[in-house]
């Protein structure tokens, strides 16, 4: 092989001059709409999305439609950019449905490769952000466990679905095939849970007489879940990346103001010690999470393992950094008021979405052939 096809191949972990654009479009928007006393509110209340923040993303920047061709009434751009607002919005911990309907339900859909009929429709909405559709499956379901959904009828309770209040059509599998279901329509109930994480919420899915438009049949909707569940959990790291860099920039910045001892506590060597690992870890996580968009972008045959390389590795490093952020803020660390906690709990409950990280690791020696961890 020659050094040209070598780096021909080699991924480009860097971010394009438009990547940058778009990053800078949504931090603005986040900034001005979703600052920490404002999701601390919104989590308080019972409706912790923002419609008028979900519209000015969603339609005013078009990140709704990124991965969606411009045929189809969307941006034609691809998983590097979705990943650029999932880093975004891991930076704020913005309750927006984008990880779960702009990327999810829509690579599913995508999957499904329809050019018209309801699935282009579908499309279309959700693209122009006038309609939010989740998969009616556990936020923990891993790529792996995807095709074993399609069993039973439409008839089901499905526990632990993120974001399901927020959305307009349910996609639920079945052994007759994929249904998109209206969330609202009669035969659906939705009974909101208690996360962990109150800016994703979950809710339980009660479907009893419920009717829906048959999307696919169980076999290609199977497969487009699987690769629709591999892209979620490869964006995600993108979300945990910007939530660790969030947490080190904070924290850097909290210990470079608080004195003790008449000096700057980042001062102190053991905290330096401290913050310079966790600064190799996020710069680590960046490389994977950039590593596993570029993947999917691409339809690079790796992709799989690239994810699961990316999962396996950021979860740890989103934790991690969130733990350090609450300790080495001390005691206003521990407060209700400062958004520490919003980052700790949003690292957590990644931590174990689409897949645990062991169960990544165990991806990783499947396709690499190597003993389980």
């Amino acid at each position: 092989m020659t050094a040209q096809t070598e780096a021909a191949q080699a991924p480009d972990l860097l971010y394009s001059e438009a990547e940058e654009d778009l990053r800078s479009a949504v931090r603005s928007l986040l900034t001005d709409r979703a600052d920490a006393p404002t999701v601390i509110a919104a989590i308080e209340s019972d409706t912790p999305y923002d419609l008028r923040l979900w519209e000015s993303l969603a339609a005013g920047i078009g990140a709704a439609g990124l991965l969606v061709p411009e045929k189809l009434g969307g941006q034609g751009a691809t998983h590097r950019e979705a990943a650029v607002v999932l880093e975004e919005l891991g930076r704020s911990v913005a309750p927006a449905p984008y990880l779960t309907s702009s990327v999810v339900a829509t690579e599913l859909l995508l999957a499904l490769g329809a050019e018209d009929g309801p699935v282009a429709d579908l499309l279309g909405e959700l693209a122009a952000g006038r309609k939010v559709a989740v998969l009616a499956l556990p936020f923990a379901t891993p790529a792996a466990d995807g095709g074993a959904a399609f069993t039973g009828t439409l008839d089901r309770t499905v526990t632990g679905v993120a974001d399901a209040t927020a959305a307009d059509v349910l996609l639920v599998p079945t052994a007759e095939g994929l249904y998109a279901v209206e969330a609202g329509g009669e035969g659906v109930t939705l009974q909101p849970l208690v996360p962990l994480d109150l800016t994703r919420p979950l809710a339980t899915v009660t479907l009893a007489g419920a009717t829906g438009t048959r999307l696919a049949s169980a076999g290609p909707a199977a497969d487009a879940v699987t690769r629709a569940l591999l892209a979620g959990a490869g964006l995600l790291a993108s979300e945990q990346l910007g939530l660790a860099e969030w947490c080190l920039t904070e924290t850097v910045r909290h210990t470079r103001e608080r004195h003790q001892f008449n000096r700057p506590v980042g001062s102190f060597q053991s905290l330096k010690h401290r913050m310079a690992q966790l600064w190799l870890e996020v710069v680590s996580a960046r490389a994977a999470a950039r590593n596993a968009a570029d993947a999917l972008a691409t339809g690079s045959p790796d992709a799989p393992l690239a994810v699961a390389v990316a999962q396996a590795y950021c979860s740890r490093v989103a934790v991690h950094a969130a733990e350090e952020c609450v300790q080495l803020h001390g005691g206003i660390g521990m407060t209700w008021e400062h958004p520490a906690h919003l980052y700790l709990k949003r690292a957590k409950a990644d931590s174990i979405a689409y897949g645990t990280a062991g169960r990544h690791r165990e991806t990783v020696a499947e396709l690499m052939e190597l003993p389980a961890p």
